[in-house]
């Protein structure tokens, strides 16, 4: 059995990932109680200990806000860290993952679906730190991975972690009786976590280098929003329940889509936002 380390283990990505191949791979998922990925000397330590065949990480602080607020420790996890992780899995000869970012293309102002050949330009610390350790990854490790993640989404699960997602948001809302706002003038990806999750073995097969992943979406945040409610029987209560935001990203729409067309080229597809949604609910039995 391959062995697997894990870092930001306790995210919403890991702990679903873990679930579904504890009995494919020997997993050692670790967060900050377990694994300081800012300290060398302990992520040399772990990964000594545990000789994973490969690493996947995802350990990372992704608050936009915080990361602007907050350079010098944004700076410290994202690239600091992510460079230990990754010198730590050279010495132990190990493959590894690295999981970034849509958002080192929020600065860009021509429209997306953005390819790998594109030039980034991240306008946030966030996008910056993670570009910044993509280039430093690949100085570090010959057998690197570099997945450009959309913005994935799902619904709460027993012993799961949560991050906020589209699809979550809109139905918290929902149960809570209030009405949201979301602008119109925003493109993203929007991913299923398990469309992800159900391939990552074929990661493991595929040459090293970069690649965006997830799904196409035409739709806007907007847009997208109305479909949820009406999957789950609430169209007659749309306009009560979403109000459409025209101000925000209103002189500069924000674009931050990834074409998946590159990883397609390997057997590795997704299904558009729209219908991936459908299929979430359909899993949860949400969908009327």
């Amino acid at each position: 059995m391959k062995r697997l380390l894990l870092t930001g283990g306790n995210g919403f990505f890991c702990t679903r990932l873990t679930k579904t191949y504890q009995h494919t791979y020997d997993i050692l998922s670790t967060d900050v109680p377990q694994l300081d990925i800012t300290n060398r000397d302990q992520a040399m330590e772990a990964f000594h200990q545990f000789k994973p065949d490969y690493v996947l990480h995802a350990a990372a602080v992704a608050s936009t806000d915080f990361c602007n607020n907050n350079p010098e420790i944004a700076h410290n996890i994202n690239v600091k860290g992510a460079q230990h992780v990754a010198e730590a899995a050279k010495a132990v000869n190990a493959k590894m993952i690295f999981i970034s970012t849509e958002q080192v293309f929020n600065g860009n102002t021509s429209p997306g679906p953005y390819r790998e050949e594109d030039c980034p330009i991240p306008d946030t610390v966030y996008g910056q730190t993670k570009l910044e350790a993509e280039e430093k990854l690949r100085d570090i490790l010959d057998e690197l991975w570099v997945l450009r993640f959309t913005w994935l989404y799902g619904l709460p699960e027993r012993n799961c972690g949560m991050s906020p997602n589209i699809l979550w948001d809109t139905l918290s809302a929902v149960l809570k009786g209030e009405k949201i706002k979301v602008t119109s003038n925003e493109y993203r990806g929007l991913t299923y976590v398990y469309d992800v999750i159900d391939q990552i073995p074929k990661i493991f097969e595929i040459p090293y280098g970069t690649y965006h992943i997830g799904s196409q979406n035409h739709l806007s945040r907007y847009d997208v929003s109305k479909l949820i409610l009406k999957e789950v029987g609430l169209e007659e209560r749309i306009d009560h329940l979403l109000e459409m935001d025209l101000e925000k990203y209103k002189d500069h729409p924000r674009d931050a889509r990834l074409s998946n067309e590159k990883i397609k080229t390997y057997g590795i597809g997704f299904a558009d936002t729209k219908d991936s949604i459908k299929k979430c609910l359909e899993e949860f039995k949400l969908k009327i």
